[in-house]
């Protein structure tokens, strides 16, 4: 495990991240080193307190929760003033935070949905619900929202009127299209298996001794257990904004981390914009997610590892020129892979578009640790760099998959083995599939909706992966530009305009 050391200073001038995983990949080319200045905008954006159309609502709701709702006065911002109702630092009941208009809720730091009931409870104790529309955002740059084991979040919006967790400066109006890190990020806990054993333990007799530690917290805060199906609520039609902070090498929240959450969580239709670590992590459990978009992330949009089950459908992942590392991350844990791990990491990725625009990294999709990665319809546009990476025999063991997936890689170096396994064995795990070309000129049209080369691809037949696909004629994650899929629940930036009527990721949608 390399040594990251690191700078931090919250909030929106100066962040210092490193490429994490369970074996903290360092980006290549920083010598283990990584100091990152988050660029200030130029000028800095001024705030016009009460210019837009937003008025306060009167006061804050009642909720169940001990403490309840405190009214923190008003903050403006270019849409208008809004009534601040500040959350509590732990929700101990049933509670809802219904949408009223002119209100927002604040997160003044961690926030605790529940207690941590261990590895092998059952049922749900506390349930957070949010109603379509409703804006939260951390009041700090250490703000997060953790639904520990055995409790839930019930936060579904529509297409109109997405959920979003956001942070203070874009309620003010502050955030660019560059900015990163100017809170934590939301968090899910579950008691479904994990592979990284906190105790060191590989393979324990009994799968729920087998916990893992959260990232990103200074207290004590598990996850895993033995129930694949555990239920952590759902995150539906949601946008999640500038995100992530670290607390030590290695020890970073991106704007959605699961842990051990198990396939009765539902995952679909979430954003993660300009998060300043991963776009979103996944640690272990059993996890399925539709209509997943990630701009922006400063690390790897996704990054997959800890014994993980992970089945992505209709994904779409685009990088800033200025940050970002892989697109995928795929890992297991140190020195016990897949012959050892328990469970072995797979992930499973249908109908995807990448666009690889980091100047900062080297590949756009990276496998190591022997965990199994299986990619099928899709399109990765990476501007001339290398596809895909293999690291290690024990991954290439793992059987890599690739059907009806198109790219136009670097002629020079379309794939890359590293750690014992050569470029042309990464080449052939690559030419065993079928209907994949890593040559072709990429003709997207409105960024991400397929154009004529696409279109041409056959697809491949996803449902023998799994259940959890959709069986669908095309490749990518837009078929073509009459398609809706991601139209409005998302938000607009230049790294990336959806035509959203939602508006524009550094503003607020005005309900």
């Amino acid at each position: 495990m390399k040594n990251i050391q690191k700078t931090l200073i919250l909030g929106c001038s100066l962040v210092a991240l490193a490429g994490c995983g369970a074996d903290e990949i360092v980006s290549p080319g920083t010598g283990g080193n990584i100091i990152i200045n988050n660029p200030a905008p130029t000028p800095t954006p001024t705030p016009t307190p009460g210019s837009g159309s937003v008025t306060p609502a009167a006061g804050c709701p009642t909720i169940a929760a001990t403490g309840g709702l405190t009214d923190g006065g008003t903050i403006s911002g270019p849409t208008g003033e809004y009534r601040i109702c500040q959350l509590p630092a732990l929700i101990d009941a049933d509670s809802t935070l219904p949408f009223i208009s002119g209100l927002l809720y604040s997160l003044p730091g961690q926030v605790d949905v529940g207690t941590d009931r261990g590895p092998t409870s059952t049922g749900t104790d506390v349930t957070l619900t949010i109603e379509p529309g409703v804006i939260v955002y951390g009041a700090t740059g250490r703000s997060f929202l953790v639904v520990n084991r055995g409790n839930s979040i019930e936060a579904s919006g529509t297409a109109a009127r997405p959920i979003i967790f956001t942070s203070r400066d874009n309620v003010l109006g502050l955030s660019t299209d560059a900015s990163i890190s100017q809170w934590g990020g939301v968090v899910l806990l579950g008691r479904a298996p994990v592979s990284d054993c906190r105790s060191g333990t590989i393979n324990p007799p009994n799968q729920a001794d087998c916990e893992q530690q959260l990232e990103g917290t200074n207290t004590t805060t598990l996850f895993g257990g033995a129930n694949p199906a555990d239920s952590s609520g759902s995150l539906e039609f949601v946008q999640i904004r500038f995100s992530g902070f670290s607390i030590a090498p290695g020890s970073e929240l991106q704007s959605l981390t699961t842990g051990g959450t198990g396939t009765g969580t539902k995952l679909n239709n979430i954003m993660s914009f300009n998060s300043s670590d991963d776009g979103i992590e996944l640690f272990g459990g059993s996890v399925n997610i539709k209509n997943l978009v990630v701009v922006g992330a400063d690390d790897d949009s996704i990054d997959v590892d800890s014994g993980a089950q992970a089945n992505l459908q209709f994904v779409i992942a685009a990088q800033r020129s200025g940050g970002g590392d892989n697109i995928i991350e795929l890992d297991s844990p140190d020195s016990d892979f897949s012959t050892a791990a328990n469970p072995q990491t797979v992930l499973r990725v249908a109908n995807f578009t990448f666009l690889e625009r980091s100047s900062t990294n080297s590949q756009a999709v990276r496998y190591r640790g022997g965990a199994k990665g299986v990619l099928v319809n899709g399109v990765i546009d990476t501007d001339n760099e290398t596809g895909i990476r293999v690291d290690e025999a024990v991954t290439l063991a793992a059987a890599p998959v690739f059907q009806s997936v198109i790219g136009d890689f670097d002629p020079a170096r379309p794939f890359r083995g590293d750690a014992g396994n050569t470029d042309a064995q990464v080449k052939a795990a690559w030419d065993a599939g079928s209907n994949n070309n890593e040559n072709v000129v990429i003709t997207l049209t409105m960024s991400i909706a397929n154009g004529t080369n696409e279109t041409a691809v056959p697809a491949f037949d996803v449902t023998g992966l799994s259940p959890f696909f959709e069986a669908v004629n095309y490749i990518g994650a837009v078929q073509n530009e009459a398609d809706t899929r991601f139209d409005n629940w998302t938000c607009n930036s230049a790294t990336l305009n959806f035509g959203s009527s939602n508006g524009a990721c550094t503003s607020l949608p005005v309900n």
